[in-house]
């Protein structure tokens, strides 16, 4: 297991340019299998779970390239489908969650799709309903094997459906229409995702020869074709990312300018930072933060009553930026409530912080309110474990704003989904050391 050590308070300064979307990667990989033809996807981030899918694909007969840093070709001319029913492939495809992003297109292109019930994050319950239910309704037949938690979806024809999701699931929207652009007939998607990622994967789709319309709503019109082709995608930067550099400029009280953003795409994120009292100056495709010497205030509502920011399904809120918030909120002045609605565990990790001296109140598994100290009492340096990838970047912010040095344990959750992070932070001052 790796830690991190943090020497806190100092103040960093200068730039640092976002890795591509981790999430929107997990899908656009798990699409190579829809064609034979060659696939070039460039932004790639180089991290864990991401490096674990390619690992999983060249296992299965994927031809893999590397071009340059980021940049990749993939062929999926010779898949070995006896591969899926390996040990092998049980033990790799449970390490990550978004191993489940393969069924749909296994299922679309060759009639069979199989999946270990993927591990990931351990943030609370996250049902497969939405997935499965979504391939049954095309005419899949479904398999759950109790004794080894394994799921094996098949059909000769997978046939175009109405289909209305009982939740705007991005993974689960992903796997159907992944199963849709190769059925026959024409798939209407009711209550889809329509987040940016999703959007970039239907636009790919669209390239390769799909016919999507209703991109970025949450109503998808599928209409099946015979066969996709090869094209090229560059995958956007990772609003998480952008959302925790934020985060870390604020609560260290420092300069920075996050490069390449693609503004356009990141939703109400500058807004809910904005409202936490954080600066943010758009300077073409750049966010800059400057130093926050006298903090930052929180907003209140128009009545006067305690600010509310609350996770929701695009273009809401994204539910992985809640623990920076949190933790930005600690350093603020005034109070807010983070509410966090989809996930019922990922709150857990406010213990550390409050024995870092945060004021944090737990009210529930969902619900925590913070009252700031306003940089009138530093955060104390301690020892803590990451429980997961977005409270262990919350950890490590407040361990770089701390008095003293702290050490991370379990940074293989970090690294899930953050690419080379000491080096990044090293170069605009930071005092980390991986151990």
């Amino acid at each position: 297991m790796g830690s991190f050590q943090i020497q806190g308070g100092h103040c960093l300064k200068g730039n640092i340019i976002p890795q591509g979307a981790k999430n929107e990667a997990l899908q656009i990989l798990c699409a190579v299998l829809l064609t034979e033809d060659t696939l070039t996807i460039s932004n790639i981030p180089d991290i864990v779970d991401v490096n674990n899918l390619i690992g999983l694909l060249k296992k299965m007969g994927v031809k893999v390239s590397y071009i340059e840093k980021g940049k990749y070709s993939f062929k999926a001319d010779a898949v070995d489908l006896k591969f899926i029913d390996t040990p092998e492939y049980k033990t790799d495809a449970k390490q990550l969650r978004g191993s489940v992003m393969l069924v749909g297109p296994m299922l679309s292109k060759y009639g069979k799709g199989s999946i270990p019930r993927p591990g990931g994050d351990k943030i609370g319950r996250r049902r497969l309903d939405t997935h499965f239910e979504g391939l049954k309704l095309l005419g899949a037949n479904f398999n759950y094997n109790k004794e080894d938690y394994f799921y094996t979806v098949t059909a000769n024809q997978l046939l175009g459906q109405h289909l209305l999701l009982e939740e705007a699931s991005v993974t689960g929207t992903a796997n159907i229409v992944m199963a849709s652009v190769l059925a026959k007939g024409t798939t209407t998607i009711y209550n889809a995702a329509c987040e940016p990622y999703l959007q970039q994967l239907c636009k790919m789709l669209n390239r390769m020869g799909a016919k999507i319309s209703g991109i970025g709503s949450n109503l998808l019109t599928i209409e099946g074709v015979d066969s996709l082709s090869g094209t090229e995608h560059r995958i956007l930067p990772d609003m998480v990312e952008i959302g925790s550099w934020i985060g870390l400029a604020a609560m260290t009280q420092s300069e920075i300018t996050i490069k390449s953003v693609s503004w356009d795409d990141l939703g109400k994120i500058p807004n809910v930072f904005s409202k936490l009292g954080i600066q943010l100056e758009r300077r073409g495709d750049e966010i800059f933060i400057p130093s926050h010497k006298n903090g930052y205030e929180i907003q209140s509502y128009i009545d006067g009553s305690i600010l509310t920011v609350s996770d929701a399904p695009w273009p809401g809120f994204t539910p992985d930026l809640l623990s920076i918030v949190l933790v930005v909120a600690t350093q603020a002045r005034g109070s807010v409530l983070v509410h966090q609605k989809m996930f019922e565990s990922r709150l857990f990790f406010v213990d550390k912080l409050i024995d870092m001296g945060a004021k944090i109140i737990l009210c529930d598994p969902h619900r925590a309110t913070v009252i700031g100290h306003d940089f009138k009492s530093q955060l104390k340096a301690t020892v803590m474990t990451s429980p997961d990838i977005r409270a262990g970047i919350s950890l490590l912010i407040a361990a770089l704003s701390a008095n003293g040095t702290s050490i991370i344990h379990n940074i293989e959750q970090i690294d899930r989904g953050y690419e080379n992070i000491e080096q990044r932070l090293k170069a605009i001052g930071a005092k980390i050391t991986r151990l």
